[in-house]
């Protein structure tokens, strides 16, 4: 596949490069994004008006600018990950209280942690480093084959399984069966379908469709579900911390796992907004 082979050459290329160079690369890229091509800039736009009615026109600006130069910034970085040591990696993304999470399985549980595509949420999937349980990332499939293997390759570069979310509740299922405890990895900040819509949340501001399925799963195994609070330290660097949700999913109330992870990831998004995926069509179902 020609698509994928350049994508891997220009991965090497760009770990070749000294990270001073591949910044002034991002930065150049930032204004041919923002000023020139004006990627989805009126989706971006749209989406700050809604979300921070509150806040002037300069200031949501402002915001879509440093999200444009944050954007960049993990594009490259994505790149720059594909070829990356163990050692470095480890250096570069760091967690913060593994031991939370390895506690659980230890004892036999299965443990979900919840995260928004918010910092460089891909940085995150070398959680396989930092285990010696078994660890998915749960993905939609990509429609574009050449991206598709490519970040297949990437999730598994660390000793984590990509797993398709159409499959999840039957490889979790049987690993629940076996005994096997294991870590899936959520990114829940993404729309449903439209005719798989069961729940509305209120979420920076606008009615918003809310995916529920890690809830259910959660409850069925009753898995530990944690929050993956991430923060970026600087350019290249970031940090997870695990914060408890529940450990008893079957006596939370309805969609109360849903919600309580909404709540953070929102808290998340209003201290620094410019780190989460403006470009996202969020918002394309109305209730």
């Amino acid at each position: 596949m020609i698509g994928y082979q350049f994508l891997r050459l220009l991965s090497w290329l760009i770990y070749a490069m000294p990270l001073r160079v591949l910044y002034l690369w991002s930065d150049i890229l930032f204004i041919i994004i923002f000023y020139l091509v004006r990627y989805r800039r009126d989706v971006v736009d749209n989406n700050l008006a809604n979300s921070f009615p509150e806040k002037t026109v300069n200031e949501r600006k402002e915001i879509a600018r440093k999200y444009f130069h944050h954007l960049c910034d993990c594009f490259l970085e994505t790149l720059y990950f594909d070829r990356i040591s163990n050692e470095k990696v480890k250096l570069r993304v760091k967690f913060l209280n593994a031991e939370i999470a390895n506690n659980y399985m230890d004892q036999g549980r299965q443990v979900f942690v919840l995260m928004g595509h918010y910092n460089n949420w891909e940085c995150f999937n070398n959680w396989g480093l930092h285990t010696n349980h078994k660890s998915y990332a749960i993905y939609k499939k990509l429609r574009n084959a050449t991206f598709e293997k490519f970040y297949y390759h990437l999730r598994s570069r660390f000793g984590s399984f990509p797993l398709e979310r159409a499959l999840t509740f039957r490889q979790l299922m049987d690993d629940s069966k076996a005994g096997i405890p294991g870590l899936s990895l959520f990114l829940t900040d993404q729309s449903p379908r439209r005719f798989d819509i069961q729940y509305w949340t209120r979420f920076l501001n606008q009615e918003t469709a809310a995916i529920i399925g890690h809830e259910k799963i959660a409850v069925k195994l009753n898995a530990v579900v944690l929050f993956g609070k991430t923060k970026k330290i600087k350019r290249g660097f970031y940090e997870i911390e695990y914060v408890l949700i529940t450990d008893d999913p079957r006596n939370c109330a309805k969609f109360e796992i849903t919600e309580k992870a909404t709540r953070m990831l929102e808290k998340l998004i209003v201290e620094n907004p410019e780190f989460w995926l403006w470009s996202h069509r969020k918002w394309k179902y109305k209730q």
